[in-house]
């Protein structure tokens, strides 16, 4: 539950990769990441529902669940599941916590994989994950989207991930939707509303 729960939150911040998508030229990639880059650096806060849904190979039906999103700069991240079931996840001082309906745990996430999921999600609210070393990156657009396509280059991170879209409605900075494809073939896909940039939060969001 953990792993999924993480990457469903690496997945922070639409449909899959349709023909219509087009390659960025390198002009145009550059400015779009010169602009993602400049404009979210004034994001201090962010706080979106979401709703995701998995699809497994094994499983007639996806999974689908809800739940919201919190993140505070420079590097605190709540991830909270509401329905089907309440499950959380809190990335703070370098260590996760967890309460599983109730039950409640931490993990220390130094040289651990999950340590690098942290800082790639942070990364994705402030720019920051176009420069990460460990992914290669390619740009494409269609008429409502700017696309980011990630490909991880560790071995590590390719035990659990194929491929991460982010999707980037026209004319916005914040991600709208997520799409990862999983080693085994999976994907999750994870649509964020009712977005809030620089709105309080308070600490309790980040406590379990």
């Amino acid at each position: 539950m953990i792993k999924n729960i993480a990457f469903g939150a690496f997945l922070l911040v639409s449909g899959f990769f349709f023909a219509q998508n087009t390659s960025m030229t390198g002009a145009e990639a550059k400015a779009f990441v010169t602009r993602i880059s400049s404009e979210t650096q004034q994001i201090k806060t962010l706080q979106s529902d979401f709703t995701q849904t998995k699809k497994m190979d094994f499983l007639d039906k996806n999974i689908v669940t809800y739940g919201k999103m919190s993140l505070k700069s420079p590097n605190m991240l709540s991830w909270k599941y509401t329905k089907p079931y309440q499950y959380s996840i809190v990335f703070k001082d370098n260590k996760i916590f967890i309460n599983d309906q109730g039950k409640k745990s931490s993990v220390d996430a130094k040289s651990k994989t999950f340590e690098k999921i942290n800082k790639l999600i942070v990364g994705s609210s402030n720019g920051k994950m176009f420069n990460d070393p460990e992914f290669t990156v390619t740009y494409f657009k269609n008429g409502n989207y700017n696309i980011a396509k990630f490909i991880p280059k560790s071995a590590q991170l390719l035990k659990y991930i194929k491929q991460i879209e982010l999707h980037f409605p026209k004319n916005e900075t914040t991600v709208s939707q997520v799409n990862m494809t999983e080693a085994s073939g999976d994907t999750t896909n994870i649509l964020f509303k009712n977005t809030k940039i620089n709105a309080p939060i308070p600490a309790s969001e980040f406590s379990l």
